[in-house]
């Protein structure tokens, strides 16, 4: 059990090694350099006489000998976004895998003052490496570099809203394209808020996609993310409408085109299927389940932190860049029925 130093302060490192038998210069090469080098007898008294004395190194002083804190750091905006937390989890793991501390540190929303807070943490001496999830001006650090590497993955906007391969919209077209080839022919797109960079991508690929194969839009309907919004968009289809499919925006947009494809008696997916997106996990309780596109959040943040991983050690990234979208095709879609002819 640990005795600490006498009066209840802190253990110095001349305490450690008078414990230890050695001078406070081979218990400072012993923390340095994690007792490599060491004769095994040497390294054992230290070793104990750090747990005796429940001696903690000071970082600080350390950080200024060696230029080594050990400790790395995530930068977002102000705000909140669902996604941001499975990405911090994936660039801790990251982190904590090479030996990292991590923390969070949340910027100014505008980007000039943004800026100038990472110019000001990469020369504190409190990290050796920088993360930012977030734009920053191109001229980063004016006339001079920063102290440590600082790695940008611009995955939000001032607002917290989806940038980079977050906001790719192209699964919709893998959506469109396997709904085409199981014979819908018509469809409609329910759109997200369009200040958002994801809503306006999906909304491009559906379109795009649309023409590209020779199938028939009923419009897109502009939902600014409300099911209410998706629900009236359903009810408002002419009678006789000949859509058979709806590509929602997300999985909240989608729960509300169910409901309005409810109240007119249309079955999905017998009369009507739907496709969402995000992965909400309540889509995969609904009856019907719902067909969505996954996003590898944890990926996103792990490959960002891998980034300056290897800008630390100087050598390339050997993580293999994969897709961090996929298709999860569930019980809300389905092959039109011929006879089908929604009312």
């Amino acid at each position: 059990m640990p005795t600490g130093a006498e009066g209840g302060r802190r253990p110095t490192i001349r305490e450690v090694a008078r414990v230890a038998g050695v001078s406070h210069q081979t218990v400072s090469r012993y923390i340095q350099f994690e007792g490599a080098g060491m004769k095994s007898g040497t390294r054992e008294r230290i070793s104990t006489a750090i747990e005796q004395l429940g001696y903690r190194p000071n970082l600080t002083a350390r950080a200024m000998r060696t230029h080594r804190t050990g400790r790395l750091a995530v930068l977002l905006p102000a705000g909140s976004a669902a996604s941001s937390l499975p990405m911090l989890t994936g660039a801790s793991t990251a982190a904590h895998a090479s030996g990292y501390h991590l923390e969070v540190v949340t910027l100014d929303r505008s980007a000039g003052p943004r800026t100038e807070r990472v110019n000001e943490l990469a020369d504190s001496g409190q990290f050796e490496g920088l993360v930012s999830l977030t734009p920053l001006l191109p001229d980063l650090a004016g006339t001079t570099a920063p102290a440590v590497p600082v790695v940008v993955a611009a995955d939000y906007d001032n607002e917290m809203r989806a940038l980079g391969e977050m906001a790719d919209g192209s699964p919709v077209a893998e959506l469109i394209e396997k709904l085409a080839q199981d014979g819908h022919r018509c469809f409609l797109h329910v759109a997200g808020d369009r200040a958002y960079a994801t809503a306006r991508s999906r909304e491009q690929v559906y379109l795009e996609t649309i023409g590209r194969l020779g199938l028939r839009s009923a419009g897109v309907a502009a939902a600014s993310w409300s099911p209410e919004s998706a629900r009236q968009a359903v009810l408002g289809l002419p009678s006789g409408t000949e859509v058979t499919a709806v590509i929602a925006a997300n999985d909240v947009l989608a729960a509300g085109v169910v409901s309005g494809a409810a109240e007119r008696g249309w079955r999905v997916p017998e009369d009507l299927s739907v496709t969402g997106w995000d992965n909400n996990p309540v889509g995969a309780w609904l009856p019907p389940t719902l067909t969505t596109v996954d996003i590898d959040f944890e990926a996103l943040g792990r490959r960002a932190m891998n980034r300056l991983i290897s800008v630390l050690r100087g050598a390339e990234m050997t993580e293999p860049v994969a897709p961090v979208t996929r298709v999860l095709w569930r019980g809300s879609t389905a092959r039109p029925r011929p006879e089908a002819r929604l009312r």
